[in-house]
């Protein structure tokens, strides 16, 4: 994969180059990332692009861009023959040596970075490029088999102990081997849901896998679920708030990915995942405490209704989300409590799994 990498940044270079030698404007054709430039299909099961472009050409007005793209590349390029790394952060500051090419601020930078990824089609990992944020945690029935960076050596880790903690998923998970016996995994939006169901050993009275994805997942947790689930052909529950950002946000990009990457949603989202909750009508069956939709929450709604081509391709999920949006409140995973501390383990999950065929899609 890193020699494919270099492969492309050279090919690119050496085109760039060649134009300018004949005297010709040189240009870089980049994939059009946006939702309105997506489809959905369900057989695929993932965001695909529908193939628009747009086009960057050397012009006056584009030369400080199309020369911070060139250096990106370069850069990409020494982090991959010299098999190192560096943040999206680092990134930002190592421009900061480009002269007139630098960076004011790391939302250019990483705009720039994701345009590379988006030219090579390849994701910015295998470019040398990592994310500073952890790819999530992990508990329960499950060994992990990685390798020591210094030896080479096998090392198996078990997921089940931790203690009070859990195992947290590395920035590339495409080395890691798994053994589980787990007949599910579950995915949880916050943190405190996930270490009460963790400290309770819920994941062994129900033998599955827990993951926290702290919000929205990253790509490297997408792509560690995804593996996991295709390795043992394993269901993946989805367990958020029961709002419009746990929804069109949260869960659909897990499931299908998103808008800005579909140039890579194949890999990074899991299309067998289902909708576990909270739903908009388990706020209503459970009696469940609420808040008030915000602004910014109806918009959400509405954008997905609208705009989303997987909501307007399932349609129980526009009823779902209108149902959301006729009530006008939004409920939290930890609006269970209500009914006591462990009523989510004890009642709410079991009840649910004993149903998995109502989850919505």
């Amino acid at each position: 994969m890193a020699r494919d990498a270099v492969t492309k940044i050279k090919a690119q270079a050496t085109d760039v180059r060649e134009k300018i030698l004949k005297g010709k404007s040189p240009s870089m054709r980049f994939p059009l990332r946006a939702l309105s430039n997506v489809k959905y299909d369900p057989k695929q099961g993932y965001f695909e692009m529908r193939g628009k472009k747009k086009e960057r050409t050397l012009t006056v007005s584009t030369v400080k861009t199309f020369a911070q793209t060139l250096r990106m590349m370069a850069l990409s390029k020494q982090l991959v023959e010299q098999d190192d790394i560096a943040t999206k952060r680092e990134a930002y500051y190592v421009s900061k040596n480009w002269e007139e090419a630098r960076f004011l601020e790391q939302t250019e930078s990483d705009a720039v970075m994701e345009d590379v990824e988006a030219l090579f089609e390849t994701n910015r990992e295998q470019l040398g490029f990592v994310p500073e944020e952890k790819g999530g945690e992990v508990a329960g029935r499950l060994v992990i088999i990685d390798k020591d960076p210094n030896t080479g050596k096998k090392l198996r880790i078990d997921c089940t102990k931790f203690g009070s903690g859990a195992y947290s998923i590395p920035i590339t998970v495409e080395h890691l081997a798994f053994e589980t016996p787990a007949r599910f995994i579950l995915a949880i939006e916050t943190a405190g849901m996930f270490q009460r169901l963790v400290k309770h050993g819920y994941y062994k009275s129900a033998n599955c896998v827990l993951v926290s994805m702290g919000g929205v997942p990253t790509r490297a947790c997408r792509r560690f679920i995804r593996r996991l689930a295709d390795f043992k052909k394993i269901p993946v529950y989805v367990f958020v708030d029961g709002d419009p950002y746990g929804i069109s946000n949260i869960y659909r990009t897990l499931k299908v990915g998103s808008g800005n990457a579909a140039h890579l949603n194949e890999y990074f989202c899991v299309p067998q995942a289902r909708f576990l909750g909270i739903t908009p009508q388990d706020i209503v069956d459970y009696k469940l405490p609420t808040h008030p939709l915000k602004e910014v929450d109806i918009k959400r709604a509405r954008d997905a209704i609208k705009n989303d081509p997987f909501f307007q391709h399932h349609k129980p999920w526009v009823k779902a989300m209108n149902h959301l949006l006729e009530m006008g409140v939004r409920a939290e995973q930890q609006a269970l409590a209500k009914h006591g501390l462990n009523y989510v383990l004890e009642k709410y999950l079991p009840q649910k799994l004993r149903h998995t065929e109502r989850f919505l899609p």
